[in-house]
């Protein structure tokens, strides 16, 4: 009777609570489940009366009403910790400005560093207890309303409950308002088919896969593949640890192969920091004992993936140059997605007993604009492209064309090493390029 008393007490609109944003505020939405829409389309409709708001989020699958309202951004500045295709569409038109992190940091900048006016995140419904669920995205949702001055939930009734090993939900009275409203069901995304390149650079990594492997798979149709791939292999007893609960893991479930028996933290538990995918993988998460949601300075830590034996990450890249360094998250000055947690499992896998680090990619592409056939594989960086790995922390690399491990090889060693799983057409003009660079000795030779 007590916790409904004060749910009622502190239960307002939706323009109720937009009133509570004033001009210069830092606004806090969290990520991917946790957009509060409500509460945006209430902030856009006071475009006129407010200036110089600035929105924090990350992986928007909908369009902000703020955004929309506001196309000059003369009123609302949007900024995002890794870009979906949505918010990339918003930074070609001036109305997303990207922050890099490493995603394993992401709390600690909230703690340490950033103001927080008002954070308004979307919740699951209030349990008999008085807490509100994290759902679908744990991330850093407690560290941003831990920092807010004022601290208002948004209720999705689509939402499922999800069990945790910390941080996983938050109590009303730590709640200062609280939005109730019609949602629409929280959106599907749809694993993209694997392509041929995807299931032959699958199939090089599946070779390197254990029983009682520890995995961590990234987005992407590679990732996607292998653990399709592993689903239908012999490989027993394996575990989860990652950031991104995909329908992978799901696939390995059905299958017999997610037991989580092995693991040396978390044994019998599959541990996510968020879920992304289809329906069948929402109600998987929900309320089930075998997965327990954390915040990302746990899951992507590598001090903790590292005591984790023979952890597995996979993830994929765009571009690697000579030296071992690659970009996973720009198109020259174009900021596609984000660091995210590419690097903290790089290195967190490096650390593991028998632990491996994948970055996978494509050996090739064609340019959109010339239609030509281009190598991802390139001489050095060029002008823009961000070092989301540096060469330090280059291991295993994984083209269709095979894999390679660049770990403690020297400058000439590596050159060959990449140019050896560079597409065939385009291994001269690198051997060539690399002569210039000094990195390439008279005695080396592809095999």
């Amino acid at each position: 009777m007590l916790l409904q008393t004060e749910y009622s007490r502190k239960k307002v609109s939706a323009q109720s609570a937009a009133l509570l944003v004033e001009s210069g505020d830092w606004v806090d939405y969290g990520m991917i489940s946790q957009i509060p829409y409500l509460f945006d389309e209430a902030l856009a409709e006071r475009k006129e009366e407010l200036q110089n708001v600035k929105i924090r989020g990350a992986m928007l699958l909908k369009p902000l009403a703020t955004l929309e309202a506001d196309p000059c951004s003369s009123t609302f500045h949007y900024h995002s910790w890794h870009l979906s295709g949505l918010e990339r569409k918003y930074a070609d038109q001036g109305l997303c400005s990207y922050i890099p992190m490493n995603y394993s940091s992401q709390p600690k900048y909230y703690r340490d560093f950033l103001k927080v006016d008002v954070a308004c995140i979307t919740v699951s419904q209030m349990d008999r207890h008085g807490y509100f669920n994290f759902s679908l995205t744990n991330s850093a949702a407690y560290a941003i309303l831990e920092k807010a001055k004022t601290v208002v939930v948004e209720v999705n009734e689509h939402l499922p409950r999800v069990y945790g090993g910390e941080k996983e939900c938050i109590h009303i009275s730590q709640v200062d308002y609280i939005i109730e409203g019609e949602h629409e069901p929280f959106p599907v995304l749809k694993a993209a088919a694997p392509t041929e390149t995807d299931s032959a650079i699958a199939a090089y990594i599946c070779e390197e896969i254990g029983d009682g492997a520890v995995l961590q798979l990234g987005i992407g149709g590679t990732p996607n593949a292998v653990g399709k791939l592993i689903a239908q292999s012999d490989v027993k007893n394996l575990g989860m640890h990652t950031e991104m609960l995909c329908d992978a893991y799901l696939d390995l479930y059905k299958s017999g192969k997610l037991t989580n028996r092995c693991k040396n933290l978390n044994r019998g538990k599959g541990v996510w920091s968020f879920c992304l995918g289809s329906k069948e993988l929402y109600q998987w998460a929900a309320e089930n004992p075998g997965l327990a949601s954390y915040p990302v300075d746990y899951t992507n830590l590598p001090q903790v993936i590292g005591q984790q034996d023979n952890m597995v990450s996979i993830n994929n890249c765009l571009t690697t140059d000579l030296f071992g360094q690659t970009c996973a998250e720009t198109a020259g000055f174009r900021q596609i997605s984000g660091t995210g947690g590419q690097l903290d499992f790089q290195y967190g896998a490096f650390l593991s007993k028998g632990g491996k680090a994948f970055l996978c990619m494509a050996s090739t592409y064609v340019n959109k604009e010339t239609g030509l056939l281009e190598s991802r594989i390139v001489p050095s960086l060029g002008a823009g492209d961000v070092v989301t790995d540096p060469r330090s922390h280059a291991y295993y690399l994984v083209t269709e064309q095979g894999m390679v491990n660049l770990a403690g090889a020297s400058l000439w060693e590596r050159a060959e090493k990449v140019i050896s799983v560079a597409h065939p057409d385009f291994r001269q003009d690198l051997i060539s390029q690399a002569e210039k660079m000094g990195i390439w000795r008279r005695s080396n030779k592809l095999k």
